[in-house]
């Protein structure tokens, strides 16, 4: 895998809107989120031609989304993409993209949710891409960024250093509703439900693999697709799941890990870590699944597995880099990140 450069302070990065055209419907949000990374981290932060266009434009233009991908890849001041916001029609750009744009100008690109179809993109390019928060999302957070958040991103995108172990989050987790739509809600801050930390469902041993996985909607989208990752690419993976706003029923769910079993996949791959469901709902009925389909079912009582992890469609999250080695011991009960997705 080719990793993009480490972000710096002064660097310039572009905001993109390849799903959903949140940001020119509520730009009130977006420029809150721009705000906070420009504090934060000390970068300047720009639009790509289109990212502020309505959502009714957005949709009606795949083209001009992947216009905007392009663009964003060619222009040798900028050094990092950030997606806006996710949304539901990403797939509709997968006919227009050509990989070797991609590997041709490696960057840092990160965004979660319909996002999977770019990552899925860049992973068929050979380059290392980042399932982490959005600008409207994270980086827009109520009342200010979560310190979690902001350190996490410190260490995937402006370090070269290997991530190493990452911690549960221990302040407290949301993903209470506040509506965007209305500016005085942005100073109100989301409450927080304690953690209780992550749950390491089975496995023993120590195992080692290069991550791959997004949002589990999505990634049905991307089945019989060229950018689809076939069985056998899945082999020694530490996969990674995690499930919408949708609220996917637990039987829905079942229906997925039975496909994944059925093709070879949960026997291929090295562990699995899925993320804490939107509001954690069905998060004991997920477990259960998982222990039916995996272990039940499919005789992988080996296969490790963690649950109720810090990422996905609740804040504060912890980012994945696409195509990295990473780490799962079971009997020290820790997840690692062994290397680092960028280089100096």
């Amino acid at each position: 895998m080719i990793k993009p450069a480490k972000l710096q302070k002064g660097d310039k990065i572009a905001t993109i809107s390849l799903s959903w055209g949140g940001a020119g419907e509520l730009p009130h949000r977006y420029e809150v989120g721009k705000k906070q990374i420009q504090e934060a981290f000390g970068v300047e932060v720009v639009e790509t031609s289109h990212a502020l266009k309505s959502a009714d434009w957005i949709y009606k233009n795949p083209q001009a989304r992947v216009d905007d991908l392009y663009e964003a890849l060619e222009d040798s001041t900028i050094k990092a993409i950030f997606s806006n916001i996710g949304g539901e029609d990403s797939v509709r750009t997968l006919s227009l993209i050509d990989p070797k744009v991609i590997q041709a100008h490696p960057k840092i690109f990160i965004g979660f949710s319909d996002t999977t179809i770019t990552h899925f993109c860049f992973f068929k390019a050979g380059v290392v891409s980042f399932y982490g928060t959005s600008v409207l999302t994270g980086f827009a957070e109520n009342g200010g960024m979560h310190a979690y958040q902001v350190k996490d991103i410190q260490h995937n995108l402006f370090s070269a250093k290997p991530v190493g172990r990452v911690s549960p989050n221990i302040d407290g987790w949301t993903s209470a509703f506040l509506d965007w739509a209305n500016p005085e809600n942005q100073l109100i801050k989301r409450p927080l439900t304690p953690s209780t930390g992550w749950r390491f469902l089975q496995g023993k041993g120590v195992v080692e693999g290069a991550l791959l996985g997004g949002c589990l909607e999505v990634m049905e989208s991307l089945k019989d697709t060229k950018f689809w990752v076939q069985p056998a690419e899945w082999k020694g993976k530490i996969m990674f799941i995690e499930t919408s706003e949708e609220k996917m029923l637990p039987h829905q769910f079942r229906w997925i890990l039975r496909n994944y079993a059925a093709s070879g996949i949960l026997a291929n791959i090295a562990g699995l870590i899925v993320a804490r469901p939107y509001d954690n709902l069905y998060h004991q009925e997920y477990d259960e699944v998982l222990h039916t389909v995996i272990r039940e079912e499919e005789g992988l009582d080996q296969l490790p597995v963690i649950t109720g992890m810090d990422f996905g469609h609740t804040a504060p999250i912890f980012t994945l880099p696409y195509g990295v080695n990473a780490q799962i011991d079971c009997e020290e009960q820790t997840f690692s990140i062994l290397e680092s997705g960028v280089v100096d």
